[in-house]
């Protein structure tokens, strides 16, 4: 096995270079390995320069994030920076792929940069609930200047090479090996006679750190993170970088960086973050279990939803054939999934030539025969039992051994579109969120009879389409739809109750959701909700109230943003939402004739009745082993339906909030409407009085 760490003199350079795949992420390991590294620099003689490199696909990607529960680690970091930054020779960092937070701080200690010309450098940290803790905004400033400091770290955007090379936070741009080219560089200071050059010893040029550059960045902050403090956090300490000595500046930012960690956005934020990653472990699937190989694809519907995934399997560089029934429907489809791509060229996302290359991977089909190489064929077709049925087997007909079909139902019984099939383990639900080619979430939905080579491939199958896969059982609406149900009868319920569109929406959006749900509604369309409702009325319990302010809507034309009116009114042209006096009066309308009593809603009300709901049905989920674990429920919610992420998700947020404050609501609304919606669930009621956590009802359960 290769050392950690190579140390080698090159004709006065000595190079270090670090190899800890798959990112090289600076881990306690790494610094060990960093400070011997040193140690061995120390004992050479004729060393004029270092050069501080990486091997493998990046150059230090960032911190060890999983250090972040743990003893705070600043001090390590710290210590071995200043080590770098108080070398009496230059040290030149070499820079290449991504390096973000920690594994660029780490150059910022160094006294030059050469990067490659695809790099790219930020500071995510925000994002997380935290501030950058390893000198980032203390040597940054000092380099760059407050201003575009304050830039990079709230926006949390990384930047290119071409960019940090303009702001000064790199000194050269490398064509071909960085490496190579640091060394060559190194040598270069040295004839010129350049002696190292401390971001310490720098001072932030005043003219950056005004204070209406403060200013403004707070308000940016305040913007662009409502109900969060960590980018507050970064610009305060940013303004310690030109009021305080490094020594002290460093010592601040340690203080409140630890500090942001222990607060609720940073600990849901680290939350989700670890539990994306663990979605892809499936505990009952044997270790021998092999993903197929899927080198060509098929898809069954050219409308949005399928040329959306048409586009994912083009982006990840694999052909697919997207059938359809007619040659008009097929035009429309192609010249969408056309549109979409040149949307993107326009907007600088992505050249003519790769533009070309995608759509040359998408091939148009009449006839189920197009089909019989694929991999995998996914059916995107609208929400019909009878009609996924006939298309199941028309399938089952021409594709070809071991070929995953998927459907990409959002509410059907899978179990039953496998019936139409002779090979039920090969079926499988591969749940898209819209638009498709967008929205990181991918529900991955399991029969009873889906084998483990097949759910492996599909599993893997989300890495090149860049998704985020969430594992779960047969049931209506799944994990995500199904908690959408409650939440979704409260907002509509409280609309016939006397409270406006805008109420509802505003106290959800204030509270953090990304869109309100009735805003939502018009965006993807009213009658959407009422023929789902009407498709499957025998799932819900007789309530004459049930999702009837839709209805009402839909009675008058109002289906939403693509009628111009829903819930709300819309201009031609415009989406932005407008109060409308009309719905107003149809919802009022409806509430008058089904009885439903009026009252006034605080924010507190909306927010509760429309979570709290919504939780209580994630906990049903958990009990009932539709979702494999907690986290899961929590990755599905904040990567497709808006949920925040600083929230940490629903069932991560229920603990924070504390579960026995979640029962008393759902109990207090029981006593106010009745328990026919308002029945909290068995593991809810279990926890809760318990004094347990759902970890340890996991851990217990095994």
């Amino acid at each position: 096995m290769p050392e950690m760490v190579d140390v080698r003199l090159q004709d006065g350079v000595a190079v270090i270079t670090v190899s800890a795949p798959p990112v090289n992420t600076i881990t306690s390991e790494v610094r060990s390995a960093l400070n011997g590294a040193l140690d061995q620099v120390a004992k050479l003689e004729g060393v004029r320069a270092i050069v501080l490199a990486c091997a493998g696909s990046t150059f230090f990607s960032g911190a060890d994030i999983g250090e972040f529960s743990g003893p705070p680690k600043e001090a390590e970091y710290r210590a071995l920076f200043a080590r770098l930054e108080q070398q009496n020779v230059p040290v030149v960092a070499a820079l290449f792929g991504t390096s973000l937070g920690g594994g660029y701080e780490i150059t910022l200690a160094c006294h030059y940069r050469i990067a490659q010309a695809r790099t790219r450098i930020g500071f995510p940290e925000v994002t997380l609930g935290i501030i950058p803790g390893a000198g980032g905004t203390q040597r940054l400033p000092r380099l760059i200047g407050a201003e575009k400091a304050l830039d990079m770290i709230i926006s949390a955007k990384p930047i290119d090479a071409k960019t940090a090379l303009a702001y000064g936070a790199i000194d050269r741009i490398a064509d071909g090996d960085v490496n190579a080219a640091a060394v060559a560089y190194a040598r270069e200071l040295v004839a010129a006679g350049a002696g190292p050059r401390r971001t310490c010893d720098m001072k932030v040029a005043a003219d950056t750190a005004t204070s209406d550059v403060f200013a403004k960045a707070e308000a940016t902050a305040k913007k662009l993170y409502p109900n969060r403090i960590a980018a507050l956090t970064a610009v305060e300490a940013i303004k310690a970088s030109t009021e305080l000595p490094i020594a002290e500046g460093l010592a601040l930012e340690e203080k409140l960086g630890n500090d942001s960690k222990a607060t609720p956005e940073s600990k849901g934020a680290i939350h989700v973050f670890f539990a994306e990653r663990a979605t892809r472990k499936v505990s009952d699937i044997p270790a021998d279990a092999k993903a197929r190989k899927i080198e060509k694809a098929g898809i069954v519907g050219a409308g949005t939803m399928g040329g959306g995934i048409a586009i994912c399997f083009a982006n990840a560089g694999i052909p697919v054939t997207i059938l359809d029934m007619t040659e008009e429907a097929l035009k429309r489809g192609l010249n969408v999934v056309d549109a979409t791509y040149e949307s993107m060229v326009k907007r600088g996302r992505l050249s003519p030539e790769d533009k070309a290359k995608r759509m040359a991977l998408i091939n148009g089909a009449l006839d189920y025969k197009a089909l019989a190489e694929a991999d995998v064929v996914i059916e995107a077709v609208f929400e019909n039992m009878d009609v996924k049925k006939k298309i199941f087997a028309e399938l089952d007909k021409v594709a070809k051994a071991g070929c995953v079909l998927a459907t990409n139902t959002s509410t059907l019984d899978v179990e039953e579109i496998a019936t139409a099939t002779k090979r039920p383990q090969d079926v499988i639900g591969l749940h898209f969120f819209s638009p498709a080619n967008v929205m990181p979430l991918l529900e991955i939905v399991r029969t009873n009879k889906t084998s483990a080579e097949t759910i492996k491939t599909s599993v893997d199958l989300a890495r090149p389409l860049k998704k985020t896969p969430v594992l779960v059982k047969v049931c209506y609406g799944f994990v995500g739809n199904r908690m959408m149900e409650p939440y979704g009868r409260e907002a509509e319920r409280m609309t016939l109750e006397g409270a406006t569109p805008r109420q509802i929406d505003t106290a959800m959006e204030k509270w953090g959701m990304a869109m309100g749900l009735l805003a939502v509604y018009d965006m993807a369309g009213v009658d959407i909700g009422i023929n789902v409702h009407k498709a499957n009325a025998d799932k819900y319990p007789i309530d004459p109230t049930y999702y009837q302010a839709e209805v009402a809507l839909g009675e008058h034309g109002r289906y939403g943003q693509k009628s111009g009116k829903g819930f709300y009114k819309y201009e031609k042209g415009d989406r932005n939402r407008y109060d409308d006096p009309d719905a107003i009066e149809i919802l009022a309308k409806r509430a008058r004739e089904l009885q439903v009593p009026q009252s006034a809603h605080s924010e507190e009300e909306i927010v509760e009745r429309c979570l709290y709901p919504l939780i209580n049905e994630g906990f049903r989920i958990l009990e009932e082993g539709v979702a494999q674990r907690a986290a899961d429920i929590d990755v599905v919610w904040t990567s497709g339906y808006g949920f925040p992420r600083y929230r940490g998700g629903p069932m991560h947020y229920a603990e924070t909030v504390g579960l026995k404050k979640v029962l008393a609501g759902m109990l207090k609304y029981k006593d106010r409407f009745g328990p026919m919606h308002w029945e909290p669930a068995g593991l809810l009621v279990e926890l809760a009085n318990g004094g347990k956590t759902i970890a340890d009802w996991e851990k217990a359960r095994g």
